[in-house]
């Protein structure tokens, strides 16, 4: 069997999707809907934090419940994951920082030492961190909890880059997005781990996502556009499952006519 046929088959398996561009502009537009959707059910409908967090955990539960029992990728499942991921770090992050009071900077750093201690943890029991070809439960596992702490840490970062530094939300997202910039430039001309690569990115998008969404549901006072939290939720749900649609069939043709020999 050929190197190029084992991939082929690996690919078909995974239940990731292939980390492309389109990827990562998905991942960018369900961060911002995690700001917006969090920020819609904790703030707009006045549930609060503690009860809005418990709300998207229990999608989260119903969500990575489906998706660890499906055998194959399947677009729906998997973003809806994700952004059950990032509504529930919204909403857990805005508990930490602002209901128990322990800051921007004390979460942040609290929840990034987390996220690398499930790194290690997911390195020594496995062997290695994926981050394309996830096939075992074990590694889809260690996946999804790093995803969620470190959406979790993503919105602390941006909370913090907005407001105590005194940067705001639009040029929160211009320095979110540069430093994703750089991780990409280091992907192509370094030699550092893929896997680190990723994760750094997976971590700068999230703030990014948050500064997005706050740029355009924050009031003109505080530097927003004053879209409202639930419509901007909709349409930018709207453009993510377009988007979803499209690539994941172009996944599709792409397997079918990929040589299996």
């Amino acid at each position: 069997m050929s190197d190029e046929t084992i991939e082929h088959r690996k690919s078909i398996l995974s239940k990731v999707p292939e980390v492309t561009l389109a990827f990562w502009i998905v991942k960018v537009l369900a961060t911002t809907l995690g700001e917006t959707g969090g920020d819609a059910l904790s703030m707009t409908l006045n549930l609060g934090y503690a009860v809005s967090s418990l709300i998207f955990l229990g999608f989260f539960a119903v969500t990575l419940s489906a998706q660890m029992k499906a055998t194959r990728y399947h677009p729906v499942l998997y973003w809806a994951v994700v952004v059950a991921t990032t509504t529930v770090g919204t909403t857990t992050s805005d508990y930490l920082d602002r209901t128990l009071g322990l800051g921007y900077v004390k979460s942040s750093i609290t929840l990034f030492c987390l996220v690398i201690a499930v790194l290690a943890a997911w390195r020594f029991t496995t062997g290695a961190i994926a981050v394309d070809h996830i096939t075992t439960r074990g590694n889809e596992l260690f996946y999804w909890v790093t995803i969620l702490v470190s959406n979790t840490l993503g919105t602390a970062l941006g909370d913090f880059t907005a407001s105590d530094t005194g940067l705001g939300f639009v040029r929160g997202a211009v320095l979110f997005a540069g430093l994703i910039a750089l991780v990409a430039a280091a992907h192509y001309f370094t030699k550092i781990s893929g896997a680190v690569l990723f994760w750094a990115a997976y971590i700068l998008t999230r703030p990014l996502g948050a500064t997005l969404g706050d740029t355009l549901t924050k009031p003109h006072t505080d530097g927003g556009l004053a879209l409202g939290r639930i419509t901007s939720s909709l349409v930018i749900a709207v453009v993510m499952i377009i988007l979803i649609s499209v690539t994941s069939l172009s996944k599709r043709d792409q397997n079918e006519i990929s040589p299996r020999t």
